[in-house]
């Protein structure tokens, strides 16, 4: 199946074909409205992250975590949320964009987890200042990663969103990496 994300504006003005070749249907023959969906651009240190808006449970003040001996530096600790100790990592930290320390203004995201292996159905990501929503569609979101290029842990690829530039994580390899650390540590 082929990328629905255009590699570039060129490709965004042509608009995007299936494996067939066929563009998708734009809905334009039954009145129907092109689907776009709900985001989030959220800031880490280094870097800002596009998630989905239905991984998002809640947005919670910053404060600090309590700390999870032999834990590697971005698994910042636990936090207690709902009746849930939820481990919160620094997704600067994790990809190695930049160190992230947690402080003023900066805030907690709870993450609904995604892997079906996944022991803990949150994980908590600590952000710098608040998340903001967008609208995402086709036309106005662009590939800008290349096929040969190495990413950073815990990202999927590099994309541009309009005007933002921004990192598409990789969700289930982050929530496999935090039940490793986890494992580890215990």
């Amino acid at each position: 199946m082929s990328n629905p994300i255009p590699d570039n504006e060129a490709d965004a003005a042509e608009g995007v074909q299936d494996e067939t070749g066929a563009a998708p249907d734009d809905g334009g023959s039954d009145g129907a409205a092109p689907i776009d969906i709900r985001g989030v651009l959220v800031q880490v240190a280094g870097a800002r992250l596009l998630l989905p808006n239905a991984t998002i449970a809640e947005v919670l003040s910053y404060a600090p975590p309590a700390p999870i001996a032999n834990a590697p530096r971005w698994l910042l600790g636990q936090i207690r949320w709902r009746g849930w100790n939820l481990p919160m990592i620094a997704f600067g930290e994790l990809s190695g964009l930049a160190r992230e320390p947690g402080g003023l203004g900066s805030k907690v995201v709870v993450l609904k987890a995604l892997s079906a292996a996944s022991r803990l159905p949150y994980f908590a990501m600590l952000t710098q200042g608040f998340p903001r929503l967008v609208t995402v569609s086709a036309s106005g979101l662009y590939l800008q990663s290349r096929d040969d290029e190495v990413m950073p842990l815990g990202v999927q690829a590099r994309v541009r969103l309009n005007d933002d530039a921004a990192l598409l994580p990789d969700l289930e390899a982050v929530e496999a990496m935090i039940g490793e650390a986890l494992a580890q540590a215990a």
